[in-house]
């Protein structure tokens, strides 16, 4: 996630006093005091990498991938491996979280992918509020050369609803089945593309060895909803530093 930085606004009075006092200002060889009156904010600081606000990113460690902030765990199906890390989230509010792929030692007739990815219901820039509309506004905004396997349906992982369809490239022989689900008012979506529909059918089973934290039902007011117009990560964060800067200017 691009850096988001926090504002220090200081009366120019105060910004003199504290030079001051930070260019050594002593006496008798004790280091300066802070002046009297005088309010220290914190600098600035990235809210991307701070220790404070929790934020969604996966890890693969010892063939396990988990997320904390989703609560996912999932342990790799025999021989496959995280090669290479997603980029990073993008101001649409959308995160890769993981993307998995059959490691060296491998043996199949075709290989394949796995991409977890979670979209922020805030700012995702479909015509959808929830997991089942962002899958129906994929299915009807299929790219040409793409036709659907299977309609979106209602499924199940691990006891939590899902909803899963898949669709293919004939021309590339390429099989896709999505599987979406809402998680802490994001929309997370694991992707299995593969040649091999045997290798996807595996995969799909091995699923429901994922362990994903208990269905609540979420509070579409809370989560934004169709009522709150798509919005940027960019223009969230700007008004989130003006919300901050009026808050220490009135201290």
């Amino acid at each position: 996630m691009r850096p988001r930085y926090s504002c220090l606004l200081l009366l120019p009075a105060l910004s003199l006093s504290l030079m001051a006092w930070a260019q050594g200002d002593r006496q008798d060889g004790v280091p300066g005091k802070v002046p009297s009156g005088a309010i220290l904010v914190k600098g600035a600081w990235s809210s991307a990498s701070d220790s404070t606000t929790p934020v969604p990113g996966g890890r693969v460690a010892n063939g396990v991938f988990s997320d904390p902030y989703f609560g996912i765990s999932y342990l790799l199906p025999s021989n496959w491996t995280e090669k290479y890390k997603g980029p990073p989230p993008s101001d649409s509010g959308r995160y890769v979280l993981a993307q998995l792929s059959p490691a060296e030692a491998f043996t199949g007739p075709a290989r394949g992918s796995i991409e977890i990815t979670a979209q922020d219901m805030f700012f995702t820039p479909a015509s959808a509020s929830n997991a089942a509309e962002l899958v129906n506004y994929v299915r009807d905004h299929l790219q040409a050369g793409y036709e659907i396997e299977t309609p979106p349906i209602e499924t199940r992982i691990s006891g939590r609803p899902f909803t899963s369809f898949a669709y293919w490239s004939p021309r590339a022989q390429l099989h896709f089945h999505v599987l979406v689900t809402e998680i802490r008012c994001h929309a997370v979506q694991i992707v299995l593309t593969s040649r091999d529909a045997n290798l996807l059918a595996d995969l799909i089973l091995d699923l429901n060895r994922m362990k994903l934290p208990a269905r609540s039902s979420p509070d579409r007011r809370a989560c934004g909803g169709s009522s709150r117009p798509p919005t940027s990560h960019a223009n969230h964060r700007s008004r989130s530093r003006r919300s901050r800067a009026s808050s220490i200017a009135q201290t």
